[in-house]
């Protein structure tokens, strides 16, 4: 009797150790990494999904996730660092194997027997700081054993209403990018990936002899010094310095 107590006791231990590394979050993580720090900050956790449902009780659904960063860097035409500009990630699921709706839980293997939950991409808006640098967080759902997630970056949604409002504004030079993110468990390869990229460029040159004119517009000029402020270098007496300089000539007399 006593040994049947003592194997009941193991076997209930074993199965709250089994629950509570399921719920404990983290796993090994492998990663090859094509990213160029594009992404960083990786880890997987299992988090709950939903409820598997039986005929007298049901039990807690987990899935694996992939939680990490895409990570920029914000500037202005001269390169300097741009602090405060958003940036959001637009998913879409129709092209996405990861996409809403998918049970996360296929990572462990064959379908679900109640989906109830709704798996959705997590994307938290980037922020760019005193660096320029902004770090868009994400948590996405493992599907037989990969991630592949498409959508755009959208670089300072709502500039243009934010000028309206208060008058000024960053209006970004390339308003969004098309991207790819791919990660697969059992190789460890990781690769984000942007669609085509706009270049801006801009004529040079004196257009002299047979070099004729190119099209094409030049950048925005730098800010102008408001009005009655010396330029940079210019002598803080303005006009007085010319006749300073010609004070000791006795010129119409």
């Amino acid at each position: 009797m006593k040994k049947i107590k003592t194997g009941l006791k193991l076997s209930l231990l074993f199965l709250l150790a089994q629950t509570l590394a399921g719920c404990g979050g983290f796993k090994s993580l492998k990663v090859v990494d094509f990213t160029d720090q594009r992404v960083g900050d990786l880890s997987l956790t299992k988090k709950v999904t939903g409820k598997k449902e039986f005929l007298f009780f049901s039990t807690t659904k987990m899935g694996m996730f992939l939680d990490g960063n895409i990570q920029g860097v914000i500037t202005d035409y001269q390169g300097n660092p741009i602090e405060g500009v958003t940036v959001k990630v637009q998913p879409d699921a129709g092209k996405s194997k990861t996409g809403a709706g998918e049970a996360a839980g296929e990572y462990e293997g064959g379908p679900e027997e109640n989906a109830n939950a709704v798996i959705n991409l997590s994307f938290a808006p980037g922020i760019s700081d005193t660096m320029g640098l902004y770090k868009i967080h994400f948590s996405l759902p493992v599907v037989d054993k990969e991630v592949d997630v498409r959508g755009k970056l959208v670089y300072n949604p709502g500039w243009d209403q934010q000028k309206m409002n208060l008058g000024k504004a960053y209006e970004p030079q390339q308003k969004e990018s098309p991207f790819r993110l791919y990660y697969s468990m059992d190789t460890g390869f990781l690769a984000f990936a942007e669609g085509v990229r706009k270049i801006i460029v801009q004529p040079v040159g004196e257009g002299r002899g047979r070099m004729q004119a190119l099209p094409g517009s030049k950048g925005p000029e730098p800010a102008k010094p408001a009005a009655g402020t010396p330029a940079e270098g210019a002598p803080a007496g303005g006009n007085q310095a010319e006749e300073d300089l010609f004070k000791g000539f006795d010129f119409g007399q």
